[in-house]
């Protein structure tokens, strides 16, 4: 394979800050690459340096005579009063003379997008539908070399699998930034890291993403241990040295200077051998007893004539964490706002346990106040310090938590990036507790290691979680069920993302899903509402207590056991376990009685 573009010792410097150096890296015909690494590590400069947009600091840049290389950013303007034909005949005007092929190309290339009326104006086009439109058209100029800043930014997941396949289908070279753990596995066969971890600020491998995962893991394994072999040797310099033996000759005078230089990689392989600074991400929760944390019975909402729910019960319960799929503006916000409360159903009944606390994580992010500066927006209640899981700590130790810089304190948010945006306003929910998490796109911005560790919070996490998210790889890490919404009210319980492409194939009214935790139905008429007698009344008004206090006598002989050697005290102890565990069933089979009795009629 040839070379299209070659960086020779390529460095990059923004202000006193070193971005990236000494990058030597060529790019091939036919090669597919992923470009990783940390928020703020110089991506998109790298890219931008690459398509000539800025200038580098040092180093040269050698490209194949005639290269015709296309730059996608991650935002590109296009006028919104063009219509779509034109927008994409406007992109090839450089590169085509003959106006019927500049049309021809541009409707061969709209029509494999996916477009329909390519005379529709741009400006009444989706965040998705644009990204796809800007794509479109500047692969339709047939780059040798394309670069893309972040393609999956406004796509929803059909969007997303939709650009797999034309990646995979079209006869491409491209170097792609991206956080999508999936597309990078299944759309690059080459790995760019740019990370100040490496010796020389990137390292690379011609494989796929887990490959190369594994291949990163090794990597620092051996700087691991090569570290320990040098810092074993330079404190046998330091003791020579400490000995005061006079450097008079030559080669004891080399030996001095090999000893410092010595103790300076040492100390670079040990700075660069730790691992990542994370972010310190824990959701708190109130760790309220209560089984039923929400419960939705019978759900109907639309909008107009068209249905957008219908037919819906759905409980959460604490460690149950539900995935919402289906494309854009098909009503997964709209469910979550019934859940938060913030709207309601046409009919149905929402039910929340008393006390139960809802916080929520906005994509657009209007919750965040963006006037203030970051040292504001950490600190809510005015202070220098907050308390953080009973622990009271400096806002800027805070905001080293959040991956933030003491110097970055006094900066507004309006002028911080968007992950950093992402994170500051996840510190804020992380100082609030919460039985119910409500995540609307929470990835979005974020990088891959800061994904990773958002994914085990949410693992871990006491409560219930509700998520809406394009990346698929979190999804199914995290749900413990997903609910996959068909269009036309119809939503469905599936357990993977597989399952919901299977039922969109069908086009079928999907049947009743059974289950204990999630049900999805289609009702053909309302139940007949029944009254509890007085005694079940009784019984209700004193089920949410009575279920807590058992719960807390179950845990109570949990956690002190009795030693098995003491066989007498032992069996009492046994005796007494089971029938706590079966008081504890009983009541929630009497809950399971008298909520389906009553729910939705009071």
């Amino acid at each position: 394979m040839s070379d299209l573009l070659l960086c020779r010792n390529l460095s990059k410097n923004l202000g006193d800050r070193l971005l990236f150096k000494g990058i030597d890296y060529s790019i091939k015909k036919g090669q597919r690459i992923g470009l990783i690494g940390p928020n703020g590590v110089g991506k998109s400069t790298f890219l931008k340096v690459l398509a000539g947009h800025i200038d580098y600091d040092d180093g040269e840049i050698v490209t194949q005579k005639n290269l015709k290389l296309v730059y996608i950013p991650q935002v590109e303007e296009i006028n919104p009063e063009l219509s779509i034909l034109e927008a994409a005949v406007q992109a090839a005007s450089d590169d085509i003379l003959d106006e019927f092929e500049k049309e021809t190309k541009a409707q061969i290339y709209l029509s494999k997008i996916g477009f329909e009326n390519v005379y529709e104006k741009v400006g009444n086009l989706s965040g998705g539908w644009l990204k796809r439109l800007c794509i479109a058209r500047q692969v339709a100029r047939d780059p040798d070399l394309l670069l893309l800043d972040e393609p999956t930014n406004h796509l929803d997941m059909e969007g997303i699998e939709w650009l797999e396949k034309f990646l995979k289908s079209e006869n491409l070279t491209y170097l792609l930034i991206s956080h999508d753990r999936r597309l990078l596995q299944n759309s690059t066969t080459s790995i760019l890291e740019i990370n100040h971890r490496f010796k020389d600020t990137y390292w690379s491998f011609d494989c796929d993403y887990l490959t190369y995962l594994d291949k990163k893991e090794d990597y620092f394994t051996t700087e691991k241990q090569r570290a320990s072999n040098l810092a074993n040797k330079a404190r046998n310099e330091d003791a020579w040295l400490k000995a005061g033996v006079k450097a008079r000759g030559t080669k004891q005078e080399a030996r001095k200077k090999n000893a410092y230089d010595l103790f300076d990689e040492v100390q670079d392989l040990k700075n660069r051998t730790k691992e990542d600074k994370k972010i310190s991400l824990e959701f708190e929760s109130t760790e309220k007893k209560t089984k039923r944390l929400l419960v939705l019975h019978n759900i109907f909402k639309s909008y107009g004539d068209s249905k957008i729910i219908e037919g819906l019960d759905l409980t959460l319960t604490p460690k149950t964490r539900i995935g919402l799929l289906g494309k854009n503006g098909i009503g997964k916000s709209t469910l979550m706002e019934i859940i938060s409360g913030d709207i309601e159903p046409d009919s149905g009944k929402r039910n929340l346990a008393e006390g139960v606390k809802i916080i929520k994580f906005d994509q657009k992010r209007q919750l965040l106040d963006k006037t203030l500066t970051l040292r504001e927006a950490l600190t809510p209640a005015g202070s220098d310090y907050i308390d953080y899981r009973g622990e009271r700590l400096h806002v800027a130790s805070w905001a080293s938590k959040l991956k933030f810089r003491s110097d970055q304190l006094e900066s507004p948010v309006h002028r911080l990036s968007g992950g950093e945006q992402a994170r500051v306003l996840l510190g804020q929910l992380m100082l609030q507790q919460a039985d119910i998490l409500l995540l609307d796109e929470p990835t979005n911005d974020l990088d891959i290691p800061s994904i990773e560790l958002l994914e085990e919070s949410l693992v871990t996490f006491p409560g219930s979680v509700v998520i809406v998210t394009h990346d698929r790889e979190m999804l199914e890490r995290v749900s413990t069920n997903m609910l996959a919404f068909l269009g036309d009210g119809v939503i469905k319980s599936v357990q993977k993302i597989d399952q919901w492409h299977g039922l969109q194939t069908t086009q079928k009214t999907p049947e009743k899903n059974v289950s204990t935790e999630v049900e999805v139905k289609k009702a053909d008429k309302k139940p007949k509402p029944q009254k509890f007698s007085y005694k079940e009344q009784q019984e209700w008004d004193s089920m949410e207590e009575n279920i807590m206090q058992a719960e807390v006598e179950l845990e109570e002989l949990s956690s002190n056991p009795v030693d098995a050697n003491m066989s007498e005290e032992f069996q009492k102890y046994c005796d007494a376990l089971t029938k706590a565990q079966d008081k504890v069933d009983h009541l929630y089979a009497r809950w399971d009685i008298l909520n389906n009795k009553k729910l939705g009629f009071e």
